[in-house]
Protein backbone atom coordinates (compact mmCIF):
# COMPACT_ATOMS: atom_id res chain seq x y z
CA UNK A 1 0.00 0.00 0.00
CA UNK A 2 1.18 3.73 -0.90
CA UNK A 3 2.13 6.37 1.89
CA UNK A 4 -0.23 9.03 1.37
CA UNK A 5 2.30 12.20 0.83
CA UNK A 6 1.80 14.79 3.82
CA UNK A 7 4.16 17.70 4.41
CA UNK A 8 5.76 17.77 7.59
CA UNK A 9 7.44 20.40 8.21
CA UNK A 10 8.03 24.03 6.01
CA UNK A 11 11.65 24.64 5.84
CA UNK A 12 11.73 27.94 4.58
CA UNK A 13 9.52 30.62 2.55
CA UNK A 14 11.08 32.69 0.68
CA UNK A 15 8.87 35.21 -2.07
CA UNK A 16 6.69 32.39 -3.21
CA UNK A 17 8.76 29.77 -3.17
CA UNK A 18 8.19 27.00 -0.46
CA UNK A 19 10.90 24.29 1.05
CA UNK A 20 9.02 21.80 3.41
CA UNK A 21 9.99 18.07 4.24
CA UNK A 22 7.54 15.20 3.39
CA UNK A 23 6.50 12.39 5.12
CA UNK A 24 8.28 10.39 3.04
CA UNK A 25 11.95 11.84 4.36
CA UNK A 26 12.24 14.16 1.19
CA UNK A 27 12.84 18.15 1.05
CA UNK A 28 11.91 19.42 -1.46
CA UNK A 29 10.71 23.02 -2.97
CA UNK A 30 7.45 23.81 -4.67
CA UNK A 31 8.05 27.25 -6.66
CA UNK A 32 4.04 28.70 -6.42
CA UNK A 33 4.99 31.18 -9.18
CA UNK A 34 5.17 28.01 -11.22
CA UNK A 35 2.19 26.35 -9.79
CA UNK A 36 -0.01 29.48 -10.11
CA UNK A 37 1.34 29.51 -14.18
CA UNK A 38 0.08 26.18 -14.81
CA UNK A 39 -2.79 26.13 -13.05
CA UNK A 40 -3.80 29.33 -15.25
CA UNK A 41 -4.81 31.62 -11.80
CA UNK A 42 -6.88 34.77 -13.06
CA UNK A 43 -9.22 36.97 -11.10
CA UNK A 44 -12.18 35.62 -9.88
CA UNK A 45 -9.83 32.35 -8.58
CA UNK A 46 -9.24 31.76 -5.48
CA UNK A 47 -5.83 31.04 -5.93
CA UNK A 48 -5.89 34.90 -7.24
CA UNK A 49 -5.29 37.04 -4.09
CA UNK A 50 -2.29 33.98 -3.15
CA UNK A 51 -0.89 34.32 -6.34
CA UNK A 52 -0.77 38.38 -6.58
CA UNK A 53 -0.13 39.33 -3.27
CA UNK A 54 3.09 37.99 -1.74
CA UNK A 55 1.80 39.28 1.66
CA UNK A 56 -1.31 37.43 1.50
CA UNK A 57 1.20 34.51 -0.05
CA UNK A 58 3.45 34.31 2.75
CA UNK A 59 0.68 34.08 5.60
CA UNK A 60 1.07 30.06 4.69
CA UNK A 61 0.54 27.53 7.95
CA UNK A 62 0.92 23.92 8.00
CA UNK A 63 -1.80 22.41 9.12
CA UNK A 64 -2.50 18.60 9.61
CA UNK A 65 -0.01 17.53 6.83
CA UNK A 66 -1.69 20.28 4.46
CA UNK A 67 -0.65 24.02 3.32
CA UNK A 68 -3.27 26.16 4.24
CA UNK A 69 -4.16 29.58 4.08
CA UNK A 70 -6.47 31.07 6.85
CA UNK A 71 -6.59 34.36 5.13
CA UNK A 72 -8.25 32.88 1.86
CA UNK A 73 -11.87 31.48 2.90
CA UNK A 74 -14.12 29.57 1.03
CA UNK A 75 -17.92 29.87 1.34
CA UNK A 76 -19.81 26.90 1.51
CA UNK A 77 -22.72 25.44 2.95
CA UNK A 78 -23.30 22.54 5.71
CA UNK A 79 -25.46 19.50 4.99
CA UNK A 80 -28.24 21.14 7.03
CA UNK A 81 -28.03 23.88 3.98
CA UNK A 82 -26.34 26.63 6.33
CA UNK A 83 -23.24 28.80 5.05
CA UNK A 84 -19.65 27.67 6.37
CA UNK A 85 -16.19 28.83 5.99
CA UNK A 86 -13.20 26.89 5.59
CA UNK A 87 -9.52 27.85 5.04
CA UNK A 88 -7.96 27.65 1.45
CA UNK A 89 -5.93 24.12 1.10
CA UNK A 90 -3.44 22.96 -1.11
CA UNK A 91 -3.86 18.99 -1.70
CA UNK A 92 -0.20 17.59 -0.15
CA UNK A 93 0.03 15.30 -3.09
CA UNK A 94 -0.39 17.76 -5.91
CA UNK A 95 2.36 19.84 -3.95
CA UNK A 96 4.56 17.09 -3.90
CA UNK A 97 3.99 16.33 -8.05
CA UNK A 98 4.79 19.73 -8.20
CA UNK A 99 7.94 19.94 -6.56
CA UNK A 100 11.32 19.46 -7.17
CA UNK A 101 14.08 17.77 -4.74
CA UNK A 102 15.86 20.22 -2.45
CA UNK A 103 19.41 19.95 -3.33
CA UNK A 104 20.51 22.05 -0.57
CA UNK A 105 18.92 19.50 1.96
CA UNK A 106 21.89 16.80 1.60
CA UNK A 107 21.76 13.52 -1.19
CA UNK A 108 19.13 11.10 -0.79
CA UNK A 109 20.16 8.07 0.77
CA UNK A 110 19.30 5.55 -2.25
CA UNK A 111 21.51 7.66 -4.35
CA UNK A 112 24.22 7.15 -2.08
CA UNK A 113 23.67 3.67 -1.40
CA UNK A 114 23.69 3.31 -5.72
CA UNK A 115 26.79 5.32 -6.16
CA UNK A 116 28.79 3.28 -2.93
CA UNK A 117 27.46 0.02 -4.82
CA UNK A 118 28.68 1.36 -8.48
CA UNK A 119 32.18 2.35 -6.99
CA UNK A 120 32.49 -1.21 -5.54
CA UNK A 121 31.29 -2.84 -9.11
CA UNK A 122 29.09 -4.65 -7.39
CA UNK A 123 25.49 -5.53 -9.23
CA UNK A 124 22.39 -4.82 -6.88
CA UNK A 125 22.00 -8.66 -6.75
CA UNK A 126 25.44 -9.18 -5.40
CA UNK A 127 24.79 -6.02 -2.85
CA UNK A 128 21.55 -7.99 -1.90
CA UNK A 129 23.30 -11.13 -1.22
CA UNK A 130 26.06 -9.51 0.71
CA UNK A 131 23.57 -7.65 2.92
CA UNK A 132 21.08 -10.48 3.67
CA UNK A 133 18.07 -8.84 1.73
CA UNK A 134 17.24 -9.01 -1.87
CA UNK A 135 17.65 -7.41 -5.19
CA UNK A 136 13.62 -6.23 -5.31
CA UNK A 137 14.74 -4.34 -1.86
CA UNK A 138 17.94 -2.93 -2.76
CA UNK A 139 16.24 -1.36 -6.00
CA UNK A 140 13.75 0.14 -4.38
CA UNK A 141 16.02 1.28 -1.82
CA UNK A 142 18.06 3.60 -4.58
CA UNK A 143 15.10 4.43 -6.58
CA UNK A 144 13.72 5.95 -3.09
CA UNK A 145 10.20 3.63 -3.23
CA UNK A 146 10.23 2.85 0.41
CA UNK A 147 11.89 3.75 3.74
CA UNK A 148 14.51 1.41 5.35
CA UNK A 149 15.06 0.31 8.80
CA UNK A 150 18.25 1.36 10.74
CA UNK A 151 19.36 -2.25 11.36
CA UNK A 152 18.71 -2.81 7.24
CA UNK A 153 20.58 0.52 6.75
CA UNK A 154 23.80 -0.86 8.91
CA UNK A 155 23.55 -4.50 7.12
CA UNK A 156 23.87 -2.54 3.38
CA UNK A 157 26.58 -0.43 4.65
CA UNK A 158 28.52 -2.52 6.54
CA UNK A 159 27.68 -6.11 5.70
CA UNK A 160 27.14 -4.89 1.56
CA UNK A 161 29.68 -2.23 0.90
CA UNK A 162 31.85 -2.82 3.37
CA UNK A 163 31.74 0.63 4.61
CA UNK A 164 31.17 2.15 8.30
CA UNK A 165 28.10 3.90 8.73
CA UNK A 166 27.83 7.38 10.68
CA UNK A 167 24.32 9.10 11.28
CA UNK A 168 24.97 12.82 11.72
CA UNK A 169 22.24 15.37 13.14
CA UNK A 170 22.87 18.26 12.10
Amino acid sequence: MRTVKRIIKIHQVDGYKVWCLFNNGQSRIIDFEEVFRKWNVKAGDLEFILATSLGAFQQIELQDGTFVWKNVELESTDEDGKPVNHSYECDPIVMYEMSKPDPTRGRELGLMIRQARLELGLTQEELAEKSGTTKHYISKIENNKTGIELSTLSKIIEGGLGKSLRIEIV
